[in-house]
């Protein structure tokens, strides 16, 4: 079944957008915005539809789409991102999976944000961090009982999100960096973990057999790829000055 990807355009106010576990650096927009294009083009030539939700220049960290919904196969779930300055990029992401997906909302006092959220088979990996509370949890819980998903809090330390610190290589394994997230909170799951000087290499976006990866990070690329991964690279280091990586620049869901 092919794979829709929805994006959104780097916002001209990137800089402007907000951080919190990085030094904040001056960000070329015009070479974020490269970096961005390749990597939808790179989404489309494996197969994905890429499909550009209505840009929101006034809103810096927009081109992270991916904190703004959960997209199941039944259900997409419209966040409540924990930062306040984010809420309103959640209005046309809603109406472009209007027509794919069933929709339910996170609310008030309720917050989570997309990049906390792994999906692994039928259970839902969800980071207690500054941007996701246990009132979201509880949310999405309740919204995806009837479903038959486990919702698995996860302890998150040190990083922004769940997914800044791992992600899942297939059903069976997941890329972690062991300082901001315990392996045993994946069990039975295999977990592998990235070098310690390369902290943020655990993102990758995986469309079936092909893992789309940053090429900041050459020696955890080198044990993917010794481990039999198909990876295709593709350059977001200046993305990654606005705390983004890979998976934060789509929403992936099956057509």
């Amino acid at each position: 079944m092919p794979w829709i990807a929805l994006t959104r355009a780097v916002s001209p106010t990137i800089a402007d957008c907000e951080i919190s576990h990085i030094d904040r650096t001056p960000i070329d927009v015009a070479r974020a915005i490269r970096q961005h294009a390749q990597y939808e083009h790179t989404l489309a030539a494996l197969g994905c539809d890429v499909r550009v939700v209505q840009p929101a220049p006034d809103h810096p960290d927009a081109v992270f789409i991916e904190d703004t919904a959960v997209v199941l196969d039944e259900l997409a779930i419209i966040t409540r991102p924990g930062a306040e300055s984010r809420r309103g990029e959640t209005a046309a992401v809603a109406t472009a999976l209007l027509a794919l997906r069933p929709l339910a909302y996170i609310e008030a006092p309720g917050t989570v944000d997309g990049g906390d959220v792994l999906v692994v088979d039928r259970r839902i990996f969800v980071g207690r961090t500054a941007r996701t509370n246990d009132e979201g949890i509880a949310q999405l819980r309740d919204l995806t009982a009837s479903l038959d998903y486990e919702v698995v809090p996860v302890a998150v330390r040190g990083c922004l999100h769940l997914k800044t610190a791992v992600t899942a290589l297939d059903n069976h394994t997941v890329l972690h960096n062991a300082a901001w997230v315990d392996a045993e909170a994946f069990a039975p799951l295999q977990a592998m973990a990235v070098p310690d000087d390369e902290p943020m290499a655990a993102n990758v976006v995986r469309l079936d057999d092909v893992l789309v990866y940053a090429e900041s990070y050459p020696r955890t690329l080198a044990m993917l790829r010794a481990r039999g991964y198909h990876v295709v690279t593709v350059p977001a280091d200046e993305l990654a000055k606005a705390e983004g990586a890979v998976t934060c620049c789509s929403l992936l869901l099956r057509a």
